[in-house]
Order: structure tokens, then sequence, then C-alpha cells
């Protein structure tokens, strides 16, 4: 039952970072790369509806990560003229819907944190004609536009230019992502916000005390933008004991956002980094840590079906599952993506 419920469902992810590894070729193979690494994965997966975070690592920053940026979103549109036959770059709920209906995969791109803007917010419209539809404003640290959920300590508010990107974004129909904005960051955000706010990749703070984690108060500040929040899979945020990190207890922080958001609020985003680091690690250099990070069975796409089986076998509805699996966001992204103010 359950594998015939994924079949049917529109599955969307809303955060893989395959760009990260795609773009460790060398451009020629972009696509070529994409069609024979990932597509099968996604395939496998049943995804439907992946977003593209373009992350900057740290190797790039400060001075290269706008022009590792727009490598980045070339090769996201390289490889979706690639591959034309499977998958299409949208730019809003039309294209996305059109994507559906001809089987191709919807490819939708986002900024992770934005270093490349770095202060310069009125380079927003030149990222929006590119392609890019969601964005957040910083990750662990600190940049020029907030603090991440790694500086909570500093108590600090959006910047001047983090205000200024937050209306822009507003402006121009980019949805705001606050996955990694600090507590202060995230309550500034709510404050202002006067359009859907989405966490991509986010988990619940009360199942485990982790300042990646969105706490009831945030999550139910999102639902009141209209927004919704995106299921983190990655271990270190559902359970402290490795032996934790299963099916079962991604389930549980699932279920315990549907309590608190309601079922039409929340989505699934994986953060599958362990297929990230393996198709960019030399065999004999592939990060262990990893092992221990991510759930067995859902260490990329592939896995998916397992999430579906774990909430068949906690009694959610089946109308109800399809609306996790995919249903919400793509509702969200019909009725947000690309709309301007």
């Amino acid at each position: 039952m359950s594998s015939e419920l994924h079949r049917r469902a529109v599955v969307a992810d809303a955060h893989n970072d395959l760009l990260i590894a795609v773009t460790a070729r060398p451009p020629r193979r972009w696509a070529s790369f994409f069609r024979d690494q990932w597509l099968p994965q996604l395939r496998a997966g049943g995804v439907d509806l992946q977003v593209l975070p373009v992350f900057i690592e740290d190797r790039f920053r400060p001075e290269g990560a706008l022009r590792e940026t727009l490598r980045m979103i070339e090769c996201a549109h390289t490889l979706a003229e690639g591959n034309a036959d499977e998958v299409r770059l949208c730019l809003d709920g039309a294209d996305i819907d059109r994507a559906l209906e001809e089987g191709r995969i919807a490819l939708v791109l986002a900024l992770e944190s934005a270093p490349g803007l770095d202060a310069n917010v009125e380079l927003l419209p030149t990222l929006h004609r590119l392609g890019v539809r969601v964005a957040s404003i910083a990750h662990w640290g600190r940049t020029a536009l907030a603090d991440g959920s790694g500086e909570d300590a500093t108590g600090s508010r959006l910047t001047e230019a983090g205000v200024a990107a937050l209306a822009e974004m507003e402006r121009l129909g980019i949805l705001f992502d606050v996955s990694h904005l600090s507590a202060s960051g995230v309550a500034h955000v709510l404050e202002l916000a006067t359009r859907p706010v989405l966490a991509t990749h986010s988990s619940a703070r009360a199942l485990l005390d982790h300042h990646r984690n969105l706490t009831d108060e945030q999550i139910r500040g999102i639902v009141g933008t209209g927004g919704m929040v995106c299921v983190n899979f990655l271990g270190e945020f559902l359970a402290t004991d490795p032996a934790e990190r299963t099916v079962d207890r991604l389930a549980d922080h699932i279920l315990h956002i549907a309590e608190v958001a309601g079922v039409d609020r929340v989505g699934l985003g994986p953060d599958f980094i362990k297929e990230v680091s393996a198709d960019t690690s030399p065999p004999c250099c592939e990060d262990l840590e990893y092992a221990e990070l991510v759930v067995p069975g859902l260490e990329g796409p592939r896995g998916l079906p397992l999430v579906t089986e774990a909430l068949v076998r906690r009694g959610l509805p089946e109308a109800d599952i399809a609306k996790v699996l995919g249903g919400n966001l793509l509702d969200l992204f019909r009725k947000e993506l690309g709309r301007p103010a």
C-alpha cells in the first residue's frame, strides 16, 4: 500500500545540495553527470519537485562567493537544458504544473545563506532574473545580512541590509527561507514578514534541543505568515544517540510539527549530505562522521519511500501523507513562487 501511495503522490524535496557535486565536475560534464549520477536516484525516490540550493563552500568565501554563485546557477541551467526530456527549471507554479504534467522533474533554484550578495541587496533582482525563487541569508555563522543559528548567543537581529533583503525578496516573489537563521533573526523576520515564510530543512526543537531546530513557537509563527516547515533528515538534528537516528524518529519530528503547525504546513527537506560527500570526496578521504549523521536507508533520494512507509505505520491518513510528501510545498509554490508584490 505504501509503495503505491508513494508513486501516486507528488514528492517534493525542499533541500538537496546536489549542485555541489555536479559543479565539482568540468562544465562539459555537468549535464551528463547529473543524468548518470543523480537523475536515477531522484527517479528511484519518486521525486517530482526538487529545490536546488546554491551553497557556497568556505574555500570560495569571501572573494569568490559571487563567482561561484553564478557558476552554480549556470550549472543548474546547463543540467536542465541538457536533460530537457527529464527535468525543467521552473520560475513559477505554472512552470511546475507543466513539468509535472509532462512527467518531468520540476527544479527550483534557491540560495543558501547568499554569501555572494554580501550586503549588496541590489543584486537580488539580478539573481531573480537568473531563476532564483527561494533564499536564506545566513548559515551557521555571521553574514552581512544576519547571524546563523550557530551565533544564537549574540541575540542579534537582521542587519539593515538584511531587513532590506527581506523586503526585496517579498517584492520580487522570492520565498524567504529561515532555516539556519538565528533564533532572534527568526523572530525579527516574523515581525516584519508580509508574505509566507518557508523553512526548507529544519526539525523540531521540542524533540531535540539543537540550535538548528525550530521551537514550537517559531513553527507557529511561520505558519502565521502562511508558510510551512520542511523537516530535515540529518540524524544529528533528530536524536542525540546515533542508535535512535531512525526513520521512525524522523516520523516523530514530522508528526510533531504536523501537530503544532497543522498537517497542511509540513513537508520534507532531507539535506542528503552523505550522497554529496560521496560524490565530491576521493574514496580514501570521505568524511566517516557522515555515517553517524545519516538515518540508515536515507543516505540519498532512493530512500524516500521509507518515509511513506513510516507514516503509514504511524496511522497517518493517506491524504495527509500525500500532503507531507509534497502536496503542501507544491501548493505554496503555486501560490507564491515568482509572484511579485
